[in-house]
């Protein structure tokens, strides 16, 4: 019983620890800062801490939090800070008004180099030293290097820029020994006296509408450019346009009428006869020119595409003409005599059958098959002169059959 009290004991004295331990050995960095260690006996630890947990060994340690965010040094006439706008000389002697915004943040690995300085402590009006060194550094830059610009040159775009860049440069120069660095100089709004404001409007309306006639002056130009390049393209277009015509036609002359010249007589077979009448020279120097017309490979040119189609077309319609004639009256010739034959063996055969008809068996035959046909009524009659019924007189009645 005893071994379990003690274990209890033990158990909760560790518990308590534990819980203690995080609030007095541990201390949280928030996201938005940056933390440096700083011990009673050796200074500052050349390092930063990055957000999370950090030791800290009561008596012997001390976190020191500094902002990791951007801070803006705002020179506005809106509410986003308590400065009022800077007013710049120009070379020209003239007062302009600038709204200008500078955001700057702690070079990262550097806040230790800050709190190293001392110019992490907070001054009577709530800031560190290091922003009330950080601001009146960036006044006396901008200043000095913006005051370069002339009254006019300050509506000017790419001057105003290129300045705003040079003082960049030569403000981090000098944030530098603070640790600190600016990332940019916004430039957000400039304003002269009254007077002068519509002095420079009145300039800068000059300006923009001769910047304006330079450019309708350059449109002008472009279009004229423009329109001669179309009208070359339509003349060539054109140009392009008959050619291909000419040559679809000469296409279409040379596949339909062929390459030889054949001349008043269109007799269909004319071409192919003065085809085959060319000599070899006379039938190369043809193939050479419709392969040529053609675009063809002279191997590839044949009879068909020296005659033509028309010529062929001819030729086969003639063809057709007279092997159709040749057939028809060969086809009449043969069914008459077919005719005739036929006609004659009929008569041959009617003949014959008419003898064989003609003879004692015809004629049994004949009567053979009349009496297949004969009908005699079911009662007898006795009608006859001698009064013996006919069909009782089997010779009388045979011989009647076969015509004896």
């Amino acid at each position: 019983m005893k071994n379990v009290t003690r274990i209890l004991r033990i158990f909760v004295v560790a518990m308590l620890v534990l819980w203690l331990s995080p609030k007095f050995c541990f201390h949280t960095i928030e996201p938005d800062e940056i933390g440096v260690r700083q011990s009673n006996f050796s200074g500052v630890y050349q390092e930063d801490l990055e957000p999370g947990w950090a030791l800290r060994i009561p008596g012997i340690h001390k976190i020191i939090e500094v902002p990791r965010r951007f801070e803006f040094l705002d020179y506005t006439n809106d509410d986003l800070g308590p400065q009022e706008p800077l007013q710049i000389r120009t070379q020209d002697n003239n007062i302009v008004v600038i709204d200008v915004s500078v955001p700057y943040h702690i070079i990262p690995g550097e806040a230790y180099m800050v709190v190293e300085a001392g110019n992490h402590v907070e001054d009577r009006q709530g800031l560190l030293r290091f922003q009330r060194l950080a601001e009146e550094t960036t006044v006396s830059v901008l200043r000095e290097h913006l005051a370069q610009l002339t009254s006019a040159e300050w509506y000017d775009t790419d001057r105003r820029l290129e300045v705003a860049d040079d003082a960049l440069e030569i403000l981090n120069q000098s944030l530098a020994d603070l640790h600190v660095k600016a990332e940019s100089v916004l430039v957000r709004a400039v304003t002269f006296r009254e007077q002068y404001e519509q002095q420079l409007q009145q300039i800068q309306l000059n300006e923009q509408n001769k910047l304006l006639d330079g450019a309708r002056k350059e449109v002008a130009t472009k279009q004229q450019s423009l329109d001669k390049y179309t009208q070359g393209t339509n003349a060539r277009a054109s140009r392009a346009e008959q050619e291909w015509k000419r040559k679809v036609a000469d296409l279409e002359r040379a596949y339909q009428v062929g390459f030889i010249d054949v001349g008043e007589n269109t007799e269909p077979g004319e071409a192919r006869r003065l085809l085959d009448e060319m000599t070899p020279d006379e039938r190369e120097a043809l193939v050479a020119t419709a392969a040529k017309t053609l675009d063809k490979d002279p191997k590839d040119i044949d009879d068909t595409y020296l005659l033509g189609i028309q010529n062929i077309q001819a030729e086969t319609l003639e063809y057709d003409q007279r092997v159709r004639l040749q057939a028809d009256g060969l086809s009449a010739r043969l069914s008459a005599e077919g005719e005739a034959t036929m006609a004659k063996v009929r008569g041959a055969y009617e003949e014959r059958i008419n003898n064989l008809l003609d003879s004692v068996a015809g004629r049994a035959y004949v009567a053979y098959q009349a009496a297949e046909n004969v009908q005699f009524d079911d009662t007898l009659v006795f009608q006859s002169d001698d009064g013996i019924p006919t069909v009782l007189r089997l010779r009388a009645l045979t011989e009647s059959f076969m015509g004896l």
